[in-house]
C-alpha cells in the first residue's frame, strides 16, 4: 500500500508547487501593475478595494508614502 502512495504523495506535492509557483507569479505581476499604472489602481479600487487596500499598506510599510494621496487627489479632479 505504500508504494501506491508514494507516486499519488508525488503527484500531489508536485501539484502543490506548481500552484504556489502560479500565485508568486500571479501576485508579482498584480504588484507590478499597481505598482506602475495608476489606471489600473483605479480600476482595482473599483473592482477590488481590498487588493488595492494592502497594495498600499505594504507600499507604505516599505516607507513610501504618498501614493494614496495622489491616487485620490488625481481621481477627485477626474469626476469634477
Amino acid at each position: 500500500m505504500t508504494r501506491r502512495m508514494e507516486p499519488l504523495a508525488k503527484k500531489i506535492f508536485k501539484g502543490v508547487l506548481v500552484a504556489e509557483l502560479v500565485g508568486l507569479f500571479g501576485a508579482y505581476f498584480l504588484f507590478t501593475k499597481m505598482n506602475t499604472s495608476q489606471d489600473f489602481r483605479q480600476t482595482m479600487s473599483k473592482k477590488f478595494p481590498f487588493i488595492l487596500e494592502v497594495y498600499y499598506r505594504s507600499i507604505e510599510q516599505s516607507g513610501m508614502y504618498g501614493i494614496r494621496i495622489q491616487d485620490q487627489e488625481k481621481w477627485l479632479n477626474s469626476k469634477n
